[in-house]
């Protein structure tokens, strides 16, 4: 029984002279076991390296192992301990079990169990005591050392509460990982398979507590234990230097595991100490031999020459990753080295992984990405998780149609989409109506009776499927039978089977991995919760959240499936072979050194305090730093050609970066080194393949198109060479050819055929003035919205737009029950107007929009809005109407019973016409001897302000057609007097916000409310008009846009035309809708949105536009550009309506035209 330590620097050979020695004495000695320990994810490479190494290629009698597989071996062989091992999952939930109960005795831990990840921490620290073999007795000590420390002291005696109960529930049931070595300590004395063997320990920085005590129970057992320590040669291996010694680390491990095997009564056996000066790995490279031995060592010694050594700056860490790909093919391809000599390593894989796969892929790099991946964002688990939601969410919108795209669900995209825009449409809502047949119709259903047979097989299919998580459950057990049931009877499995062999023909290995692991392992998740919480009552979303808790522990590994690949992995974690260049990424501050995290519920500043209790814990961020600068040395020391290091000066998140302090300690050792910037080469030099270029392509193209390239330039000739390469290679030459069209892409206008424009919107065009308006606003938006039929999803919601269809719709039924009752606009008291408001309200609220306004609390109460905004409405419109000599003659007058009027059907050529439809709201009038005058009035929710201006451009037409068509209407009722324009106003249907302070009385308030809600548009200027309009105002009209000056004169603020100007305008109107109609079908679709003004009070077509996200406008591509329309002032815009009429028997084009013709 001895104890020996082969020791030496990195690179000295250690593992090559203690595996030369354990296969000369295996094959001396062919009936002793020899035993090689080293890292879990070392075991498989060791092995390759034995086997490769011994002469026979065979290792019969020598086994290679992890503490965990040396454990198994140990309770196979003895028989001993038949309780299963219970995983980081089943900690969690036999925590989450005792929790509850223990609840009260945990005063500060207590009241955050229930919280997201808190009991995974508690599981963290748990983990941590048994690791570092701290029991009851143990804790006790470190919760009375801290008791001076108020909130560690209460924090560890509620741990010591929860760890009590963990061990106490376990006991006699399970057995945890960390456990597993207590009791092999406990078994091996009665095992043969280590007695008088040979025990080789290889690869370890350390070990902890648990782990020192299997070490001495072996040197009792072995013949020989051999530990192989990173230490130069010629330092002293026993003296326990500072903690800020390099290798501080191996030192107090060589101490610790002397002292154990003196307590043991175990004899130091002769080391093996490796001091060749250079280690030979570096035989043949005297600046990575320097960098070796100078390596975090005081003081530094600079080294003079070239330095195998590269640094490359990135300005992103995607443009590192791309940057390292590189250089990687370059190596290779300048060495003749395989893939399988170069390894990267990442300061943080994490931050890297997925830049890493990508990039790789693209420059064809074979690449093992040493990690394992959690599984969260794989379908079947969002499947799964997205069924529960539906169940506990009451078949929300959100959780229906998450389950339905989960990819799982065996609904087809078209289905989805079809039942979405259904349910959308129609407000579908809880279990109670999917449990409904769907009967309601849209009103984008053609074929009504087919289309809901269609959408009731899909609801039928959805609820059918969501039968077994549907039934009552009264424990764990029972909701886990019907999440099985669930899982088998929509045939899972199946479908994740062919999701596996999809991926294996795609050559996706590691997919296929993960979803050949998948089922299984959740499958292993659920019978650990039947297991250990099987009798719990519980709830469908604490379930839910159980399940997701339980996800979020699960990793899948994956193995190399080929043997000539480049090796990516973690500073710590990964053990590389030997390489000969390896590629350091990621050399940031805050990855190197580590940020310090919070250190889990017990915190870095608490570690710090208990690390003078003399009790072991996981280090603290000081010492973690230092065993960093360990494991930077290790790596940075294994390749035996080239040493790259790179960093990038971004995030992905887009935050600044600082290169490490490594960066600079290097640069000290080698100061011919210069930092490097490959990315500001020249593009042709950084192609590597006709893949990986498309991007610089894609960018020289724009580039050059765009007139940025120095005409004969380096830059333009590489340019040009590149463009040869792509535009020749048959594989790239389609690619390359579109990809120029693309970037010489200009627009222009290209107008539909006048046949096509004709078959699509006939040729006696049917619309609204806002069809016209739109047209005049974007030709584009139009041919969209009423050629190709374009519209907005409906939604089952009420909006702000919604509200003036509902105003528009009570006012019709107000004015009937006035009727009805006997009273009209002038007599009808406040209390019997109230009344009919609500009656017309709740009339109409109950067919409006399939009842949407009763659906939910927020609705309903726009119920009690729409009631005081319309009680107010109609007594404002009686006070306006009494304070004139005006009465209301019709109320919505459809534009439908008008057809023989000339205003609304008006003659475009010789057999096209263009009807227009519409409806306006109330016509009034006021007769006299000789003249009928006539008032139009359009009700709106909006702000609206009548514009000479817009008008002009086509943007506001709809006053002036209802004015030409109440005109006409009159002149065919008063065949025998003269029908003038009075006003056309617009009703703003709104609760005006006043001004005013606490002195204000009723009377005050009621008049600042009436100004108001006072009528907006244009008033006949003739005296009489605005009398009979308003007879009794002063300065300021508070029913019309009307005010006086001093001297009895209208004011300039006054919104008044001219009799004869009436005319104008309708004139004016009559010969732009006949220009637009003419426009619409001679096929104009330009895209020609209009602009007008600038800054905030600047008008676009494009800002409201449902049709902005699909038309394609874009001001950086040549060919667009909105159309600017003058600001014009009234004057100015009436005098240029007068020249258009005057033009306009030249037959000259009032319309403004397309951007194009700018």
């Amino acid at each position: 029984m001895s104890l020996r330590f082969y020791t030496g620097a990195s690179g000295a050979g250690k593992s090559t002279g203690l595996y030369r020695e354990i296969i000369r004495r295996s094959m001396e000695e062919p009936d002793r076991n020899f035993l090689i320990i080293v890292p879990d994810q070392f075991t498989m490479q060791t092995q390759m390296d034995l086997v490769t190494m011994h002469p026979d290629r065979g290792i019969m009698n020598i086994d290679v192992l992890s503490f965990g597989r040396l454990s198994h071996r140990i309770m196979e062989e003895v028989g001993a301990d038949e309780r299963p091992v219970l995983d980081d999952t089943g900690k969690s939930l036999v925590l989450r079990k005792i929790a509850g109960k223990l609840k009260g005795e945990t005063s500060v831990i207590g009241g955050n169990l229930n919280k997201t990840g808190y009991i995974h921490e508690v599981k963290s620290a748990i983990s941590e005591f048994m690791q570092y073999g701290i029991g009851m007795e143990e804790l006790e000590k470190l919760t009375d050392y801290a008791r001076k420390k108020g909130q560690l002291y209460h924090k560890l005696k509620d741990l010591g509460v929860l760890y009590q109960g963990f061990r106490e529930y376990i006991r006699e049931k399970y057995i945890t990982t960390e456990e597993t070595l207590d009791v092999l300590a406990r078994l091996l004395p009665r095992s043969n398979l280590v007695r008088g063997s040979v025990i080789a320990f290889d690869g370890f920085t350390g070990f902890t507590p648990v782990q020192n005590r299997v070490l001495q129970q072996l040197m009792g057992l072995a013949d020989e234990v051999i530990v192989s320590v990173v230490i130069d040669g010629n330092e002293d291996m026993y003296e326990e230097k500072e903690e800020q010694n390099l290798f501080h680390l191996s030192k107090k491990t060589v101490v610790s595991l002397s002292r154990l095997a003196a307590e043991a009564g175990v004899a130091r056996g002769e080391d093996v100490i490796l001091n060749q000066n250079p280690v030979p790995r570096f035989r043949e490279n005297p600046s990575m031999a320097h960098l070796e031995k100078q390596l975090f060592r005081y003081p530094c010694k600079p080294y003079e020459g070239e330095a195998r050594i590269r640094i490359m700056e990135a300005s992103t860490q995607q443009e590192e990753v791309r940057q390292v790909c590189i250089a990687i093919r370059e190596y290779v391809r300048r060495t003749g080295n395989c893939y399988r000599d170069v390894a990267v390593i990442a300061g943080d894989l994490g931050a890297y992984a997925s830049f890493l796969e990508r990039t790789a892929a693209l420059y064809d790099i074979p690449l093992y990405l040493d990690q394992t991946r959690g599984i969260v964002l794989n379908p079947f688990i969002e499947y799964l998780k997205s069924a529960l939601q539906i169940v506990t969410r009451n078949f929300t919108y959100e959780s229906v149609f998450h389950y339905i795209r989960s990819g799982l669900a065996d609904f087809t995209p078209e289905e989805a989409d079809r039942l979405e825009n259904y349910v959308l449409a129609t407000g579908v809502r809880g279990k109670k109506r999917w449990q409904s047949m769907f009967v309601r119709k849209t009103p984008d259903m053609e074929n009504e009776l087919e289309m809901l047979e269609e959408l009731n097989e899909s609801r039928r299919r959805l609820v059918e499927q969501m039968e077994p998580l549907m039934q009552s459950f009264t424990d764990t057990r029972s909701l886990v039978m019907g999440l099985y049931s669930f899982i088998e009877k929509n045939e899972v499995q199946r479908k994740l089977k062919a999701y596996e062999e999809q991926f294996a023909g795609e050559g996706d290995a590691v997919k296929e991995r993960e979803y050949a692991q998948i089922y299984r392992l959740v499958m292993d998740l659920l019978d650990s919760f039947v297991e250990l919480i099987g009798d719990e009552p519980v709830k469908m979303d604490e379930f839910s959240q159980i399940l997701e808790a339980g996800f979020q522990e699960i990793q899948v590994g994956t193995i190399p499936r080929n043997v000539d690949r480049v090796v990516a992995g973690d500073m710590e974690r990964t053990r590389l072979k030997q390489v000969k260049a390896l590629f350091f990424l990621g050399v940031n501050d805050g990855y190197i050194p580590k940020a310090a995290g919070s250190g889990g519920i017990i915190s870095d500043m608490d570690r710090e305090f208990l690390a003078e209790s003399g009790m072991e814990l996981a280090p603290t961020p000081r010492q973690q730093m230092y065993i960093q600068k360990l494991y930077l040395y290790m790596n940075m020391t294994k390749p035996s050609d080239t040493l790259y290091l790179s960093y990038a000066r971004m995030s992905s998140e887009g935050r600044s970066m600082r290169p490490a302090y490594l960066i600079d300690t290097v640069k000290k050792l080698f100061p011919s080194i210069r930092v490097e910037k490959p990315e500001e080469l020249p593009k042709l030099v950084q192609v590597q393949t006709l893949e990986d270029g498309r991007d610089g392509f894609v960018q020289g193209l724009r580039r050059f198109a765009d007139g940025r390239m120095e005409r004969g330039g380096e830059d333009e000739q590489n340019f040009r060479h590149l463009y040869q390469i792509y535009a020749g290679a048959e594989k790239t030459r389609e690619w390359a050819g579109n990809m120029s069209d693309k970037a010489f892409y200009s627009y222009r206008d290209r107008p539909l055929a006048r046949e096509a424009a004709l078959a699509l919107f006939g040729r006696t065009l049917l619309g609204s003035v806002s069809r016209l308006e739109q047209y005049a606003s974007c030709a584009y938006a139009h041919f969209l919205q009423y050629g190709l039929m374009l519209k907005e999803r409906d939604g089952y919601s009420f909006e702000d737009v919604d509200m003036g269809n509902i105003f528009h719709g009570v006012l019709e039924i107000f004015g009937d029950k006035l009727k009805e009752h006997g009273w009209n606009w002038f007599d009808f008291p406040k209390e019997e107007g109230e009344r009919l408001v609500e009656e017309a309200v709740e009339a109409y609220a109950v067919t409006y929009g399939e009842a949407v306004l009763f659906d939910n609390a927020r609705n309903q109460y726009v119920i009690t809005r729409l009631k005081r905004i319309l009680k107010r409405t109609v007594a404002t419109l009686q006070y306006q109407l009494k304070k004139g000599a005006f009465r209301p003659e019709q109320f919505e007058v459809s534009f439908s019973v008008l057809e023989d009027l000339e205003s609304v059907n008006i003659a475009l050529t010789g057999e096209e016409k263009l009807r227009l439809r519409g409806r306006i709201d109330r016509v009034d009038v006021c007769e006299e001897e000789e003249k009928v005058y006539v008032k139009v009035i359009d009700y709106k929710s909006g702000n609206r302000d009548f514009s000479l201006a817009a008008l002009y451009y086509g943007l506001q037409l709809q006053l002036v057609v209802y004015m030409n068509a109440a005109v006409e209407m009159e002149e065919k009722r008063y065949p025998d007097r003269l029908v003038v324009p009075a006003a056309m106003l617009y009703y703003r249907v709104h609760d005006p916000i006043v001004e005013g302070d606490e002195t204000l009385d009723e009377e005050q308030i009621r008049e600042k409310i009436l100004a108001g809600l006072r009528m907006t548009g244009v008033v006949n200027a003739d005296e009489a008009v605005v009398a009979s309009l308003d007879g009794a105002f002063g300065t300021k009209s508070d029913v019309i846009p009307v005010e006086r000056k001093k001297d009895g004169s209208f004011s300039a603020r006054s919104s008044i035309l001219q009799e004869n100007d009436f005319r104008v305008i309708s004139d004016y109107v009559n010969l732009k809708i006949k220009e637009i109609g003419k426009g619409i079908l001679d096929g104009n679709i330009a895209l020609n949105p209009y602009v007008q003004g600038s800054g905030q009070s600047a008008k676009d077509a494009c800002t409201y536009c449902p049709y902005s996200r699909v038309c394609g406008f874009d001001r950086k591509i040549p060919g667009f550009r909105k159309r600017e329309l003058e600001k014009l002032e009234e004057e100015e815009a009436l005098e240029k309506i007068k020249k258009a009429l005057e033009g306009a028997g030249n037959g000259s084009d009032i319309y403004t035209g397309s951007a194009g013709d700018h």
